[in-house]
């Protein structure tokens, strides 16, 4: 469930392939050059003053960013929800475990079950996205979480909790995708970077909500926790716009030139930026058919390999693995549950705000190398704790490593994809620490690798 750099995606392509041819037609838009001009033969004094700038050209940013404001917050309800089903199982496990009757097997399959659920949403939420656009699909997203967290509420057994945690993954699997593409199809330029940094912040404070809120309520209590983002979402999607980029991509002019001027303000000029994404949209339709054997070429080996290298390491890295069991481990390590998954739920927010401001600066090699290295001696420490516990060594030291641990774990390591944690809490932590040494090791050779291609 890795998050998606929407920023870059829509960059680089990600507009969708929906059908549709787009006619290019001129556009009945306000051209600064021509106010101006009237504006001088006037004699009017704002002609000094215009806001298109010495070129002609307007400032996105200058424009009204009401709208885009609004429908970041709108989207990133889905953010925060799908942090509220990652989080969920941590601090609910003893009183599902007590009230179900659920054994410790048992439990551990609802907590990893959402995984199955967001693989299946994540494979078709492109598809949907293009078909459907991308509210309908986020629309779609709330629909089916509100059924998944229906059915948890009102689970007595396994298995209809497994439903409810399968439809809940789904949901996030769509809105893992849905959610970012829609914030940079609608943001300028110029902020597109800070509002799809929401994204990431928004599933960490959802996931420390479901922490924090879960040490104080039950279990059933908790699934309003994540009822309510999805209310918002499906609601709020009432008074956005649909994305401008999806609806030139399916050739519906006058509702991309509507929902264009809507997010960019009424007295901005959109006409250039209508016409960037039209063409676009035209160049891109115009690019051969992609196959998979294609990523196999000499010339695309070395992306394919660091793209999919770190893909692989970070998800053996058990982010997952430790937020779906965080309570857990704590208690298995002699520490209190409820107050080590509330300490967790207090530092992931301005670590996550933290790493967004240093992403830009300090260059995505470095964070990689640096949450690498914390995520190996936050698991080394962990399993050391768990070891110390098994052969009767420095049992007071136990609780204290296996908190350190996990907060350096937490407080260096990005959100990365899922995980599942075995029964020998021990070998399992060594196992996550020795994969980690394996991602530095890999970023390391990074600069090195490209050289040589």
């Amino acid at each position: 469930m890795g998050i998606v750099r929407a920023a870059d995606d829509v960059e680089a392509g990600m507009v969708g392939s929906g059908g549709g041819a787009a006619t290019t037609t001129e556009p009945l838009l306000r051209h600064c050059k021509e106010d101006d001009q009237e504006s001088k033969i006037r004699g009017s004094p704002e002609a000094a003053g215009s806001d298109c700038g010495s070129e002609g050209r307007p400032d996105p940013v200058a424009g009204s960013l009401r709208m885009v404001l609004r429908s970041t917050a709108v989207a990133v309800c889905g953010s925060f929800e799908f942090g509220t089903c990652v989080g969920y199982s941590a601090p609910t496990q003893s009183g599902i475990v007590d009230e179900v009757g659920l054994s410790i097997s048992e439990f551990a399959i609802f907590g990893s079950i959402l995984t199955i659920g967001a693989m299946v949403g994540a494979v078709t939420s492109g598809r949907l996205a293009d078909f459907l656009g991308r509210k309908m699909t986020m629309r779609f997203a709330a629909v089916v979480g509100i059924f998944g967290w229906l059915t948890v509420y009102f689970a007595k057994n396994a298995m209809v909790l497994y439903a409810g945690r399968v439809l809940l993954g789904y949901c996030t699997g769509v809105l893992s995708y849905v959610v970012p593409v829609f914030i940079s199809e609608i943001a300028p330029k110029g902020i597109r970077g800070g509002l799809a940094t929401s994204n990431q912040l928004f599933i960490c404070s959802g996931c420390s909500a479901a922490y924090i809120i879960g040490a104080l309520v039950s279990w059933r209590s908790l699934v309003l926790v994540g009822l309510v983002p999805c209310a918002v979402l499906l609601v709020g999607l009432f008074f956005i716009p649909e994305s401008p980029r999806w609806l030139a991509n399916i050739g519906k002019e006058r509702e991309f030139h509507a929902s264009l001027q809507e997010f960019r303000g009424e007295d901005s000029d959109i006409s250039e930026e209508a016409t960037e994404i039209k063409d676009y949209i035209e160049s891109i339709r115009r690019l051969p058919k992609t196959r998979i054997q294609d990523l196999f070429q000499s010339k695309n080996m070395y992306a394919v390999t660091v793209g999919v290298g770190l893909m692989i390491f970070q998800q053996l890295g058990g982010i997952n693995a430790l937020g779906f069991y965080t309570s857990y481990i704590f208690s298995s390590a002699r520490f209190s549950g409820k107050l080590g998954t509330t300490l967790i739920g207090i530092i992931q927010i301005p670590i996550t705000f933290f790493g967004a401001l240093l992403m830009d600066r300090s260059g995505r090699r470095a964070l990689l190398l640096v949450s690498s290295s914390g995520a190996f001696l936050g698991c080394f420490l962990t399993g050391l704790s768990f070891y110390f516990k098994a052969q009767g060594l420095c049992t007071k030291l136990v609780p204290t490593l296996a908190l350190c641990g996990i907060l350096v774990y937490y407080g260096v390591l990005s959100w990365n994809g899922p995980s599942s944690l075995g029964y020998h809490v021990r070998g399992t932590f060594f196992l996550f620490s020795a994969a980690s040494l394996v991602t530095v090791l890999f970023v390391a050779k990074y600069q090195k690798l490209k050289e040589e291609h």
